[in-house]
């Protein structure tokens, strides 16, 4: 049986697939993140997962491709968790944007991004792939993402400048202190998923002129950023992965259309796409 997953920050989908690739299950559990998440803490949330667990002996091979795995360090920490619950199989550990290139590939060259509790962009040719800037997570970067737009909000709100209507619903909804803020941000661990929370409030709030220029914003910051840095962005499609492009692909068209990129695929969850990945052209590794 062959077990491959996709996971970002706040939660990590896992698809349970026989050798031939017939389906055979899907599983969620919270978002795995080597750079937050010690094997310790690894292990204990893939046995929350009954299901998931009971089935760890019959898993032959692992493919797990998570943000935060973007060093061999990185990625020692996640294969030593992965290995603590499935110890037979095989595990392969990658970041999540190769995940991304694989699950929205379609047969040419690509940029591949990743809109979701963190941000960043990939190259892929069909062979290599290759990052043209690096992603400087929740605190200086992940521009268009759900921390960037918590931070945004959170940042209005105690600053008092937030539209009285919009200020007034996000205190009936959240009612934030500053010394909770504090606390989630500076002393609590997974102060990006905390932040990435906030993101439904813009959801709630769509149809608000103040809320659509924020996540059209945060989208001009992200494609100058991230997607005009490689040379040749005006000539290949443009494909996202996550519920930040998901939910706003609106406003995401609009602002490809107006900054003169080719946007192509939109999918929320990237499982399904690896699935068939994998299947097409995983299989010779797979029974090598």
């Amino acid at each position: 049986m062959i077990l491959i997953a996709d996971s970002g920050s706040t939660k990590c989908d896992w698809a349970l697939v026989s050798s031939d690739f017939e389906k055979r299950g899907h599983y969620r559990s919270m978002g795995l993140n080597p750079y937050f998440h010690t094997p310790e803490v690894i292990e204990r949330a893939l046995r929350d997962n009954a299901e998931l667990a009971s089935l760890a002996e019959e898993i032959t091979h692992v493919f797990f491709y998570g943000a935060g795995a973007s060093s061999a360090k990185l990625c020692a920490i996640m294969e030593a968790g992965l290995a603590r619950v499935f110890s037979n199989a095989r595990i392969l550990v990658d970041h999540d944007l190769v995940g991304a290139a694989y699950s929205t590939y379609s047969g040419e060259p690509s940029i591949s991004c990743i809109l979701g509790t963190g941000s960043n962009s990939v190259f892929f040719d069909g062979t290599s792939i290759y990052e043209e800037v690096p992603s400087l997570a929740y605190i200086v970067g992940d521009e268009a993402s759900g921390s960037y737009y918590g931070k945004d909000l959170l940042r209005a709100y105690f600053y008092k400048r937030l539209p009285k209507e919009l200020h007034d619903a996000f205190e009936r909804d959240y009612a934030p202190t500053k010394d909770e803020f504090v606390d989630r941000v500076y002393n609590q661990p997974d102060a990006n998923v905390y932040l990435a929370s906030f993101m439904k409030f813009l959801g709630d709030q769509y149809e608000h002129p103040w809320c659509k220029e924020l996540i059209k914003k945060g989208q001009r910051d992200f494609l100058e950023v991230h997607v005009k840095c490689y040379p040749n962005w005006a000539e290949v499609p443009v494909h996202f992965v996550g519920s930040g492009a998901y939910h706003f692909r609106k406003e995401l068209d609009e602002v490809c259309a107006e900054m003169g990129i080719r946007l192509g695929n939109i999918i929320r969850r990237p499982i399904d796409g690896l699935v068939a990945y994998h299947k097409q052209y995983k299989q010779e590794e797979i029974n090598a």
